[in-house]
């Protein structure tokens, strides 16, 4: 295993050489989906290192197969890279269409090349390698990177991709397939000329070859897919259990009438999941589950935040049109007699949207009025809109309300500041949003009401913040603005309850970033964290100190000005009677404390950590279990010495 580990170092290493000047010759948007793609894959080499150090100790069955699977996605990384770096066609002998179709290509293998990616890192077997917490908070960077990528490209062809991905897999655990026969390419070709197959065949295609797959592979997938879009649409063919089987008498006898749904069977992946009805605006989140629109988004709108199918967590609130399925379902009511579901006039799109157009329109207006009084109206009503849903954040942006309200962040009325902060961070929830706002210049001024505005302003200032870092490179920008980091840490340390745990999830997610680490400790955080870590009368105090300090302890810097606050003793006394989890996080940041340093080593040694520590080797979760340990180990060492 150790060899094959060695060569996914060897790729990540080729990846992250590659700089602009390697890919001068590529045309837009290629060459910057490589430059992008070899920046995430440069973070991955303290993963490799660590995984190549593991070698053979590491070498059980399980290990062996993810480090394949990562080696897979490397290689179709390396290349993607290699297309930015190959020649392009000279622009006499490609038309405007033909750079089109290029750039839509491109875009498609972009998206497998991070879905694969993503899902080799969502599948590392954390119980096979001793991976430190430095890296894996490396690693989930690099995951989340990866699927804000996936999603910009729009919705993802995941029939296509974990088709190629389980060929690929095969491939590797038995060798080479056996060439089919060239008969399955001539069965391929015939009545298949439609729209729908020929773009299915150029995405298998697109897929296989970024993917290294022969041609009898390709044609492999590309059969078995379209055998099942077959199985599903045409009344002749086999059927799945749950496709309608009716005899041809009771089909020719009603072939003429026009039928409702519930007079049929109903295909399972024409089914909302929700509603279990057949969908008419069927809609893709951000698991890659289909959903009609209407119900999707009153499960969003009830606060809902994880997948209703899978119940994974929702990386964002986007919905994204299943054109593909909408056009099959069509075909299937056509093929079937059956009435197409048209869209309603009530499910927050189209009709519903056009009529409320005007009067969102009319309200932007009144955020610019001479009068005090419409312009705090329409910021209040803004804000209560924003909260509601999805289609109201995007209409609302689409009608130039985050310009307005960026300019009534400055308002000397405290009330109309605290609605326009607040729709801010309403309308930021939807990702996209997220970029409009910080061009429009929001982030000084939210500053400026984070340290100057009332009280519930400073707070969904904050929180505001918070949601705007979810984008890493904004995390960059608002940490290097003057007073940003400054400004939380004084929520933090005189907010009110709310407050704080609004200054403390902003100060978490900004310290993601290597250098906001070192500003946020000489902004004085450590202040705050060491009162609250002594807090048990504020319900999740501790915890959020803990998680904070857990991010702070990987840069030296910070470790040292740790030790420095006396640290040590409060991490002790919560290794003695915290809770689980906060046990847990204590005894990894005292581990971190503690490598490479005897000082602090012995600081925990003398202060009686070895009886805690040992009881909860014992007894604690599994990654308490492995620092307690480890901390054993070293103090074991120590008093050898």
């Amino acid at each position: 295993m150790a060899t094959t580990a060695e060569e996914a170092a060897e790729i990540v290493r080729e990846i992250a050489a590659v700089g602009a000047a390697d890919l001068a010759a590529a045309h837009e948007p290629l060459r910057a989906d490589c430059l992008r793609l070899a920046r995430k894959v440069s973070l991955l080499s303290h993963l490799v290192a660590e995984v190549a150090e593991a070698g053979e100790g590491a070498g059980d069955a399980l290990a062996a197969a993810w480090v394949r699977e990562l080696v897979r996605a490397l290689e179709a990384a390396r290349r993607f890279v290699a297309l930015g770096r190959a020649p392009p066609a000279p622009a006499a002998a490609a038309g405007a269409s033909d750079q089109d179709a290029t750039c839509n290509n491109t875009a498609l293998q972009f998206q497998y090349v991070t879905w694969q990616l993503e899902a080799a890192l969502a599948n590392l077997p954390h119980s096979c390698f001793q991976i430190s917490d430095e890296v894996q908070e490396e690693v989930d960077l690099v995951r989340a990177q990866l699927r804000r990528e996936m999603e910009k490209k729009g919705a993802l062809d995941v029939t296509v991709f974990t088709k190629v991905h389980d060929i690929l897999a095969q491939i590797d655990d038995a060798g080479p397939q056996s060439q089919q026969p060239h008969q399955q390419q001539e069965q391929l070709q015939v009545e298949k000329n439609s729209e729908d197959y020929l773009e299915l065949q150029n995405a298998v295609l697109l897929v296989s070859e970024i993917s290294g797959l022969s041609k009898s592979n390709m044609l492999k997938i590309t059969s078995e897919l379209i055998e099942g879009l077959e199985n599903v649409g045409t009344p002749d063919s086999p059927k799945p259990a749950n496709v309608d089987s009716q005899s041809s008498d009771e089909t020719k006898s009603s072939s003429e009438e026009v039928k409702k749904p519930d007079s049929v069977t109903i295909p399972e992946d024409f089914r909302c999941p929700i509603s279990l009805e057949l969908m008419r605006d069927p809609v893709i989140v951000s698991t890659g589950q289909t959903y009609e629109r209407a119900f999707i988004q009153r499960w969003i709108d009830c606060g809902n935040r994880t997948c209703p199918k899978t119940q994974q967590k929702l990386q964002n609130l986007t919905l994204t049109p299943n054109y593909v399925l909408r056009s099959l379902i069509m075909q299937w009511c056509e093929e079937k007699g059956i009435e197409p579901p048209s869209r309603s006039k009530s499910d927050g799109s189209s009709h519903e949207v056009g009529g409320n157009r005007l009067a969102i329109e009319a309200l932007v207006r009144n955020l610019s009025s001479s009068s005090l009084d419409e312009r705090k109206s329409a910021a209040a009503e803004i804000r209560s809109l924003a909260k509601k849903s999805t289609d109201n954040r995007i209409l609302l942006a689409e009608s130039s309300a985050i310009p307005a309200l960026v300019k009534l962040l400055s308002s000397k009325d405290q009330k109309t500041q605290e609605h326009a902060v607040t729709a801010l961070l309403n309308l930021s929830i939807y990702d996209q949003n997220k970029e409009l706002i910080v061009v429009a210049g929001a982030i000084v001024p939210i500053i400026q009401v984070l340290r100057t505005g009332s009280m519930e302003a400073r707070e969904n200032a904050a929180a505001a913040i918070f949601s705007l870092s979810l984008i890493d490179d904004n995390k960059i920008m608002i940490g290097s603005t003057p007073g940003a980091i400054e400004s939380l840490v004084e929520l933090l340390q005189s907010g009110s309850s709310r407050g704080k745990k609004d200054a403390a999830t902003a100060l978490f997610n900004l310290c993601i970033y290597q250098a906001n680490k070192v500003r946020a400790v000489r902004a004085g955080i450590l202040v705050p964290l060491m009162r609250m870590l002594q807090d048990s009368s504020r319900s999740g105090a501790i915890d959020e100190a803990l998680t904070i300090l857990s991010v702070l302890v990987s840069h030296h810097e910070c470790k040292t000005a740790i030790s420095k606050a006396h640290a040590i003793p409060y991490l002790i006394d919560l290794l003695r009677s915290g809770q689980a989890r906060n046990k847990e996080n204590a005894a990894a940041i005292l581990l971190a404390l503690c490598k490479k340093d005897a000082e602090n080593l012995a600081c925990i040694g003398r202060l009686g950590a070895q009886i805690p520590l040992t009881e909860l080797a014992k007894t604690g979760t599994d990654r308490a279990k492995r620092k307690a340990t480890s901390l054993l180990e070293h103090l074991s060492k120590l008093q050898v010495l």
